[in-house]
């Protein structure tokens, strides 16, 4: 049976989680506790870079989320996720890049950050042209790029939803707020939403790795003066 490795509080991992769900796919979950399970060294022969989440399928390995949401969509093509008509695939793949690359590093801003830095209102300013981008690539269609959902609505879904407990009034968005909505009335959606305590959990540990990240900056520099 398939494993998969997983904490709840990674939004990377409940991508998967939520593909395996709506896929309706038996697996059998590793919970990985985040104080240190990653490092040990059973773990890290799965994944050398000590991540979640990662899945082992008949033997096979696939680390790196959107690797594997595409393992499983190809692997068990039931119901198909990934549309294949040119625009609608197009579509699925800006949002996926889009959430990853412009919508998340936002998210940790508003949680790493003080509420009186402007690095706050810069975040809120490229949210803002995100989900302007959504509700633009949504349209008049009920999920990204298809009558029925893709592997785009789950990857938007983790981001946008996570907006609104910091601070993000998705009512002025009114297709991606009626498109939440939709998502959040599917069982699986409810089964792997984060309860409050959790959600708190969560923002404490981008806190702690953000700071470690930082140090981590901060030492490299010194290092280059030093040479």
């Amino acid at each position: 049976m398939l494993k998969f490795y997983y904490n709840p509080l990674s939004p990377n991992a409940r991508r998967v989680w939520l593909t395996l769900l709506e896929k309706e796919i038996s697996f059998e979950p590793v919970l990985i506790k985040l104080d240190g399970d990653q490092l040990q060294p059973e773990f890290i022969k799965i994944n050398p870079f000590h991540h979640i989440p990662v899945v082992v399928d008949d033997g096979f390995r696939v680390v790196e989320s959107l690797a594997i949401m595409d393992y499983l969509e190809t692997k068990y093509p039931m119901p198909v996720m990934l549309p294949s008509e040119p625009q609608a695939l197009a579509t699925v793949r800006m949002v996926q890049t889009v959430t990853a690359n412009e919508l998340f590093s936002q998210v940790i801003s508003l949680i790493s950050e003080n509420e009186d830095s402007p690095k706050i209102l810069q975040a809120k300013q490229h949210i803002d042209k995100v989900l302007k981008l959504f509700t633009d690539l949504l349209s008049n269609s009920p999920y990204f790029g298809s009558k029925q959902l893709t592997l785009a609505d789950i990857v938007a879904g983790i981001g946008v939803l996570s907006l609104p407990p910091l601070g993000i009034n998705l009512n002025d968005y009114p297709k991606l707020n009626e498109w939440s909505e939709r998502l959040m009335q599917r069982p699986a959606w409810q089964k792997t939403q984060l309860s409050a305590e959790e959600f708190e959990a969560f923002k404490r540990r981008v806190r702690v790795l953000v700071k470690l990240r930082r140090r981590e900056i901060v030492r490299g520099n010194k290092a280059n003066v030093n040479k």
